[in-house]
Formats: C-alpha cells, structure tokens, sequence
C-alpha cells in the first residue's frame, strides 16, 4: 500500500507543474504531519519557499497552487492558513478504505522498498577474552534495531560481527596462560568468560610491568601471526569460550544471529591493502612506517595527521583490518550500504577510515558507508555507569537486575490481586518485562545523545516505557478473552467504520506506521518509532476509554474490535522490530 504521506506528495508535485511549468517538477513540497491538530493533519509550506523565484506573495502562491492539487479521494478542501500554509485534513471515508484494505495484511499496509539493497550493519562486536559490560548494551541493541528494519522493509541485510581477536592482547594472553595456567589451555570445560577475564587483567599488569613478559608476549604474536599450530590451538581456545560466553547473552537479550567476522578474518589481505594504497600513491613513509595523510586533520602542530597503515616493525593496526574490511565488503560482500552504530568517541576514526576508502576508490557514489554514532549510558549522577568500586557493570548483572526487578513487581501486584500464577508464567513475564524494559528504555532515546539509567523509570507502568507498551498489548487480548473473540475470523465483511473522534485519531495514527519506518530506515534513529508506538498506546487508551467496544451495537461493535486488533497487531510487530516480544497475559 502506498502510503499517505506519498500519495499527497505525488499530488502536491503534479500541482506544481501544472501551475508554474516543468521547471518546478524536482521542488520539494515540504510536506509534514501538522503539529497540531487544528491545522489538520498534513501541512505544506512549500509557498513560503517560492517567494523569491516566482515573484509573488506565499498567499497568491498558495491559491494558485491549490487550483490544481487533486487531493479529493483523500481529503478534504484543502485550506489555505496564515501567509500561506497549506492545510490538508483527511476524509474518514479514506481513513475507512484504508484501514480496512490492511486487515488481511500480515505487514499492515507496509510495502517493501522498490529497490533493495544490500546491507551490512556491523554489531555487536565485543572483545574477546573479556567480559562484557555495560558499554555493550547499546551496540548491540541498536544495532541489531537497525537491522530488523531495514530487513523489514526490504533490504538484503548482513549481520556482521567485526570482533578483535588478533594481535598484542591476544599473544600477551597466551603467553600468560602458557606459564601461570598451562590446564586452561588444554580444556575450557571448566572455565567460563570471568575466569578469562581475570586472566587478562594479570596478564596485562605483567605486560604492563615485566619487560621480560613483555617479549615473550610479543614473541607469542609473531608465532600467531606466522600460523605456529600450539599458539594457534591456544588462540582458538579463547575465542571459542568468548563466543560461547557472550551468545548466552546475546540469546538473553534476543539479538538476532549474526556473523562473526574476527580481524583474523582480514588478516590474509592486509599485505593487499598496502599494496594497493601504495600503487595509488596515497603512502608515504614516516618515522619508518607507511601513513597516509589525512586532509582535514592535524595534529597538535597543526601539521596533516597520519594514518598508520603498516608500523615501522612491519606490523598492522587496527585501522589497516578496518581497510581491509571496508575494501573487502565493497569488492566481494558486494554491499551497497555499510552502517556502524559505534559509540560517539569513534567518530574520528571512521571519519579518517572513511576519507582512505573513498580515496583509494573503494568507497565510490554507489555505495554508502555510515558511522551511526550513539552516547553513553548513565548513571543517576550522571557519570558513567559503574559499580561502587569504579568498574563497569558486567552486562550479565545488570539484565538479570532488571529481571528480578521485574519480577518482585509482578509478584507484588499478583497478591495484591489474589490471582494464582504459575512459576513458569512468572519467569516468562519476569523475563520479558525486564528484558524489554532495558532494551526499549534504550532505543526510546535519541541514539546521538547520552542517557540516566534507572530501573525504576523503565519499569514503570505510566510512561514511555516497554511495561506501558505491553499494557495496551495485553488489554486488547483481554477484549478477546472477555468476549470471546476472535480476531483472525470476524467475517470477511466486517468493516471499519469511524464515526466517533477518539476513532478517527486512532485510525490516522494506525496508517503512520509506513511512513514512520521508512524515516527509521533513512536516518537510522529507532527512538522515532518508539515515540510512534508510545503515541498509539496513548491514542489507544484514550479510544478504549471513551468509545465502548463489546458492549456497542453491530455493525459499530465489529468495527471497534478491528481498531483493537489492528492496534495489537501494530504493536506486537513495531516491538518485534525493536527486539521485543509481547505478552498475552501480564
């Protein structure tokens, strides 16, 4: 279905030809939701931008233009407000058509995009041998947000995790357990991430403080870099019990499977990458390693900054397997779009990663690499969320207090309501409440801006939060328990039929969603399609209250039990894109 918003624009662009010539075809109409209900429901001030190039008052171009703008099968007489906003309200019999066209549409009136692309978003990507944190929170469920989407739409999606599982943090680990913990490296039955991550921190404080460590530990990534078969083993060891650790979480969390794509992967065409870079006379040798300038950076002299491609000692950084996976995906994953939803202090570095690409020709107008940049998460005093002692809170604890959370409040209200529930029944409410609750309280934000976390406020019932959300899910299959409805059987004649306001300001809200995901999927911010669900909650509620469903007269009761489970429907499927399920019973 096209949406409504498209189909106005259309008008709007054959308005302007036909009022002012061919020359006006590519003018934007500016066409937005009104802000406010008594302007209507769109509006367009695209008068006030014509001024200056046709010579005339915004009013005189606004009339002129409505003489020809055909918007009758969709709205009402447009009115012209003001110096001259076009205002545009729609016509319930629109509304009508509309909604009842959606009711057998499992993707609720959401066409996919006409021209597919093919899309890399590289997440999670958390480092191995350590234990995860907090600070992977927000990777991982924007991310895998963002990915959900764009699938959703249409796209050819790739699930890539970019984990760093090569290099000094690797040979320093291994050579630290060779000597201080040799049974480690022979099973990991008995081991698990905290252990490993213990390991890490005595490791780096020998590295740290033990020249003699130091180059052993060195030794140990030449070995792992010359494919020696023990280092190997041993490597292989602690990548296979990172990823079995952070999979448990990630399952927690419900983050969709992903590709795992280590920098061990680009290590064999990083000697390419040089090679490359060099024929197109982007190197130069500095201080014995090869760099490229960059333009717009300088450092503290205000001199061109350089991009480390190759070490003086011949070794590789990070931003050369970055390189490598940027020229990789171009040439053989064939992506057309490759999106990075990395915290803000990165944005740097892809800037410069970035600038090498489109130099070196890997980068080019066909396809797109984006740096989705999000904030930190927290703490009520506004510092980094930490512990008492001052280290990040494992990832692991803070989804189970917020599960325990959960689940102390539902315990709580299913005495004060004298009901009788089963264990299973509370671990599952308990678990998706508080899963959904950490999530949704997280993607509700701007992804740009830093965020407080708090329990309390992301469990609340009232609110833009998960719980609310879940609420006006669970009252609609309240409606179908009470009255004993079905909702997939209401008769293939049932229809939809607006007569009161509350309805009428749910049904425009119910056809948004369209236009909604496709702002998501082009400015890669979930929080707009939070603050949508949260308004159709709202808009829900407030229609529940005031217009009776089971207790209305046939043919108004069917049409009020087809809002509520296209409300559901809506909800249960904008959730799912966030990562979160549903309950039928909270």
């Amino acid at each position: 279905m096209i949406s409504t918003i498209t189909q106005l624009k259309t008008q709007f662009e054959n308005a302007l030809v036909a009022a002012f010539g061919s020359e006006f075809a590519e003018i934007d109409p500016i066409l937005v939701p009104a802000s406010n209900p008594r302007f209507g429901d769109y509006q367009s001030n695209v008068a006030m931008s014509l001024t200056k190039k046709l010579g005339k008052s915004p009013r005189a171009i606004a009339e002129q233009l409505v003489q020809h703008l055909d918007v009758a099968d969709l709205c009402q007489p447009p009115e012209i407000a003001g110096p001259g906003f076009i205002n545009l309200t729609l016509k319930p019999e629109y509304l009508e058509t509309q909604l009842n066209s959606i009711q057998s549409d499992p993707r609720l009136g959401v066409a996919p995009v006409s021209h597919p692309k093919r899309v890399i978003v590289d997440y999670p990507s958390p480092n191995i041998a350590k234990e995860m944190h907090v600070g992977h929170l927000r990777p991982a469920v924007i991310g895998d947000c963002i990915a959900r989407i764009l699938e959703f739409v249409g796209h050819d999606v790739q699930r890539i995790s970019h984990v760093g599982d090569w290099g000094t943090p690797f040979g320093m680990l291994i050579a630290h357990l060779r000597t201080a913990y040799p049974e480690a490296l022979s099973s990991t039955e008995n081991l698990d991430l905290g252990d490993l991550s213990t390991f890490y921190r005595e490791a780096k404080k020998r590295f740290d403080t033990d020249a003699e460590f130091r180059e052993v530990a060195r030794q140990s990534v030449v070995q792992l870099q010359a494919g020696d078969e023990e280092t190997l083993r041993a490597w292989r060891i602690v990548c296979e019990l990172s990823s079995r650790s952070y999979r448990k979480i990630y399952d927690l969390m419900g983050i969709l499977p992903f590709i795992e794509r280590g920098e061990s992967f680009y290590n064999p065409f990083l000697p390419d990458v040089v090679k490359e870079l060099e024929q197109q006379g982007l190197l130069v040798e500095d201080a014995g390693a090869k760099c490229v300038f960059l333009e717009g950076f300088t450092n503290k002299d205000g001199k061109p900054l350089p991009l480390i491609v190759q070490k003086s000692d011949g070794g590789y950084n990070y931003a050369t397997t970055d390189l490598a996976a940027i020229r990789y995906r171009v040439q053989v994953d064939k992506a057309q779009r490759v999106i990075y939803p990395v915290g803000a202090e990165q944005t740097n570095h892809f800037a410069q990663i970035f600038q090498v690409g489109k130099r070196a020709g890997w980068i080019t107008d066909e396809v797109e690499f984006i740096h989705a940049p999000f904030g930190l998460v927290l703490g009520e005093d506004g510092q980094k969320l930490k512990t008492r002692s001052g280290e990040a809170i494992p990832l692991k604890e803070l989804l189970e207090e917020a599960i325990a959370r959960a689940r102390t409040d539902l315990e709580t209200r299913i005495q004060e309501e004298g009901r009788q529930e089963s264990e299973t029944f509370i671990e599952n409410v308990a678990r998706v409440v508080g899963i959904g609750a950490v999530k949704y309280a997280d993607l509700s934000q701007n992804r740009t801006s830093n965020y407080i976390f708090s329990y309390d406020k992301m469990l609340a019932l009232q609110g833009n939060t998960a719980p609310y959300m879940l609420y006006a899910y669970v009252r609609v299959q309240g409606i179908s328990r009470k009255g004993q409805i079905d909702f997939e059987h209401l008769g293939s004649d049932a229809q939809v039929s607006l007569k009161e306001e509350p309805e009428l300001v749910l049904a425009k809200h119910l056809l948004q969603l369209s236009e909604t995901l496709a702002e998501v999927a082009q400015d890669l911010l979930p929080n707009r399609l939070c603050q949508y669900l949260f308004e159709l909650s709202q808009k829900f509620n407030q229609f529940y209250d005031r217009c009776p469903v089971l207790q209305a007269e046939e043919p108004l009761r069917t049409s009020r039990l087809i809002l509520c489970d296209l409300t559901a429907r809506t909800l249960k499927l904008g959730l799912s894109l966030l990562g979160i399920e549903v309950l039928e019973r909270m």
